[in-house]
């Protein structure tokens, strides 16, 4: 009787919660995944992050970082073909690979069931991808709670979720998407960019979505005092909890490369406050030439000071490297063009950059927006499209470089005009800029002690305690 009560007693002090990870291969699904993980650990939670092994190899300074701080935090490998292990990259990239390398990831559904079995103790929660549509047959077999993980925010995926519920009409130009607590509204052109149309596509957004309406909640990178009000619609919409818990890299500061950052800031350093543009498209978005030089030639015509990240790929061509280098000698007092990747935490949080021209991923505009700095919108496919609507028309806190739902080629006149907008002065810029200041503000205490996503993540925890388990 005696070791029994030891073992209850000792079981009730020790155990925390364990939370099993499943990101989606990708940097704009795994980083901030990753970010979540920390979170996790770093308040007691036992953590499994769990993937492919290309994209554990990627990881790597997720697992330094957690081996550093003594997060309980492990990278787990997954058994997955290597051929298969990884994004289509530069030209080969398109909307059916990445459709191919999301179907091939439903191998990955054995091992991961095997894995969970093979656990001493069975998990607290599994927390997947909502594009690993497969992880909720592996948490029914094995009896496990799940939570999806959304990437794009709350606005996109609210009106995602009512579009899917009520429908729409397709004979109709444009169309006001329902139930959404204000107006929204996107033309035909838009809403064929936003959501992909094949059968295949169609097929694996259907199961995508039944894998949000069966998971027990959600957890999304935001925070109440940025989209409480889509929250709110969005949690009663599922019918079960949403947790907002961002932004989630505020409170795991990532390493970044000390001597490109060392190079970037000193640059940063010699400008006014406030004045540059900081200009990256993200990962995947890929520039013809005839493109790269008119976003080139547009941000010299605007006279403001820029930091220019351009891909490797996009300058392979020897024509395209010649230009970018004549255009590097004409505006060496102006600007400043990075090769390939940038610091981009450690750009945002410098006091010259006033502004960034992004593609309007989540991930990219949060961190933006966390940092006080406003934005010039190029939205090019899926989320980002209604994610430009949010903070243009919503939060006001960007300038669209095109009209919404314009599939016009952008020339550098209307690179020089946005630019000039978002930088310059007057009432509206100022506004515009006032308003930022104010999230970022707003994303800082939610992260904080006592603030809305640090209280979120406390019940999150709760949530999952072991019966009979201590407290976090």
């Amino acid at each position: 009787m005696a070791p029994a009560t030891a073992t209850a007693i000792e079981t009730s002090i020790i155990l925390p919660p364990h939370f099993v990870l499943v990101p989606l291969i990708g940097q704009g699904h795994t980083i901030p995944m990753s970010d979540l993980a920390c979170l996790l650990a770093g308040r007691g939670a036992r953590v499994s992050l769990v993937t492919t092994p290309v994209n554990a190899a990627r990881l790597g300074g997720v697992a330094d970082r957690a081996r550093r701080a003594m997060l309980p935090l492990e990278i787990v490998e997954l058994p997955f073909p290597s051929a298969d292990d990884g994004l289509p990259t530069g030209s080969t990239a398109s909307v059916d690979s990445f459709l191919r390398l999301f179907l091939d990831l439903y191998r990955l559904a054995g091992p991961l069931e095997a894995y969970v079995r093979a656990l001493p103790r069975r998990p607290s929660c599994i927390i997947s991808d909502a594009c690993n549509p497969w992880t909720a047959g592996v948490a029914r077999s094995v009896g496990v709670p799940r939570l999806f993980f959304h990437v794009p925010s709350v606005f996109y995926s609210l009106c995602d979720l009512n579009v899917a519920t009520y429908g729409k009409d397709d004979h109709n130009a444009s169309y006001v998407v329902p139930g959404m607590p204000v107006r929204v509204e996107m033309t035909k052109e838009t809403w064929s960019s936003s959501f992909y149309t094949t059968p295949e596509w169609e097929q694996f957004t259907k199961e995508a979505r039944e894998g949000m309406r069966s998971a027990d909640g959600a957890v999304m990178n935001t925070f109440l005092g940025l989209e409480q009000q889509f929250v709110t619609s969005y949690e009663a919409a599922l019918g079960k909890p949403v947790w907002a818990l961002g932004p989630f890299y505020l409170g795991n500061r990532r390493d970044e490369d000390a001597i490109h950052q060392s190079t970037v800031t000193a640059w940063l350093d010699k400008m006014d406050k406030d004045t540059v543009i900081y200009v990256n498209f993200g990962s995947l978005v890929q520039m013809p030439p005839k493109q790269l030089y008119e976003v080139g030639h547009g941000l010299e015509d605007s006279g403001k000071p820029f930091l220019w990240v351009v891909k490797e790929s996009e300058t392979a061509l020897p024509e395209a490297q010649e230009w970018l280098q004549a255009l590097e000698a004409r505006t060496a007092g102006q600007g400043l063009i990075l090769s390939g990747w940038a610091p981009q935490l450690a750009v945002m949080s410098h006091h010259a950059v006033g502004g960034f021209m992004t593609h309007c991923g989540w991930n990219s505009l949060l961190e933006s927006i966390a940092h006080g700095v406003p934005v010039v919108t190029w939205p090019h496919f899926s989320d980002q499209f209604l994610n430009e609507r949010l903070v243009v028309e919503v939060l006001g806190v960007g300038v669209p470089l095109m009209p919404s739902g314009n599939n016009r080629a952008v020339m550098r006149g209307h690179i020089a005009r946005a630019v000039s907008e978002l930088m310059g002065d007057g009432e509206v810029a100022e506004e515009r800029r006032r308003k930022c200041k104010d999230y970022g503000e707003r994303a800082h205490a939610a992260v904080a002690k006592g603030g809305s996503s640090h209280e979120n993540l406390t019940r999150l925890l709760q949530s999952f305690m072991p019966s009979g388990s201590k407290e976090l």
